[in-house]
């Protein structure tokens, strides 16, 4: 799908064609989309399609007719029973007066420009508007990061009160998405440093506050996903302990029932062979059946007694 917008009376509008210091979106576009923006704007079909490459890496890429920043954007994908956060390229594309965004999915970060909530936005002031994009990007890790950590307080609770698997599934899908998190990060602290150091992207003086903003935004959420990583980590082990602990703590009451039972169980297996009832002791009274039962189960309390005085299975 492409989209073409326009700044008109400071208001941001939809119109049916490209115009002069507007904005580009292509989101999921189509092979014919592709072709067509790479031959109206003179640029590579693989620049355009570089962001469409979920293994694509940050990075930027300077040529003749056009700039690009490929930077990754948090991103949530939600199944039946998981929540599982990632991230996914994004091309911004500069040549002449237009401003050319490629995404995969649609976002929530480009839809803040779409709709109005990003305050002072200019599409055809280009660099500000990279920037704008790129804070945006960095506050979506940060919202996404917190969701996770209350994410993980909320199965550390759970697991508190049941005990299951399931936390630890949970707990490996959070982990699984702090890993896609600081690696997309870190490469976009890669892009922001050349953006820094070089002349890539004209830098205005209004603008250098907003780039300073990004950057510390950027660190920020780099240091944040460290320690939910850590945090997150050590309540893997700490739940895999408790896992195993609840299962020794199983073994060993089935251990003890199973030596209690043994005795009662070799009493009334001599009781049960075909032997002389002459020669088996209180096999003629008629108190015998009982007298026996009783002898098993006083043997079965005295080796209970045995068994926890000893502490055989502390």
């Amino acid at each position: 799908m492409i989209n073409y917008y326009v700044e008109r009376n400071h208001n941001i509008e939809q119109c049916t064609a490209p115009q002069p210091g507007g904005w580009i979106s292509l989101v999921d576009p189509t092979s014919d989309e592709i072709r067509d923006t790479a031959a109206e704007f003179d640029i590579p079909i693989d620049a355009v399609k570089a962001a469409l490459d979920l293994d694509e890496r940050s990075r930027v890429e300077l040529d003749d007719n056009y700039r690009m920043i490929l930077v990754n954007i948090p991103t949530r994908e939600t199944d039946s029973t998981h929540e599982l956060y990632t991230t996914i390229p994004l091309g911004i594309i500069l040549t002449g007066e237009y401003v050319i965004t490629v995404c995969s999915k649609d976002t929530h970060i480009l839809r803040g420009f779409v709709n109005g909530t990003e305050r002072d936005f200019h599409p055809g002031k280009q660099s500000r508007f990279v920037f704008q994009i790129l804070y945006a990007t960095a506050r979506r890790f940060l919202l996404y990061l917190r969701l996770i950590e209350k994410k993980s307080d909320s199965t550390e609770l759970e697991f508190g009160r049941f005990q299951k698997n399931k936390e630890l599934l949970e707990i490996m899908k959070l982990e699984k998405s702090l890993v896609y998190f600081s690696v997309g990060l870190r490469s976009n602290e890669t892009v922001l440093e050349k953006l820094v150091r070089s002349d890539f992207i004209k830098k205005y003086e209004e603008d250098s506050e907003l780039l300073e903003d990004v950057i510390v935004e950027n660190k920020q959420a780099i240091e944040m996903a460290k320690i939910n990583t850590d945090i997150l980590e050590s309540m893997s082990n700490t739940f895999a302990s408790v896992i195993s602990n609840n299962l020794n703590v199983a073994m060993k009451v089935l251990a003890i029932i199973t030596l209690v039972m043994a005795i009662p169980t070799m009493i009334f297996s001599a009781y049960g062979m075909n032997l002389a009832a002459d020669y088996m002791p209180f096999a003629n009274s008629p108190f015998g059946f009982p007298i026996i039962i009783g002898i098993a189960a006083l043997a079965s309390i005295v080796t209970m007694v045995i068994i926890l005085r000893i502490k055989l299975f502390k």
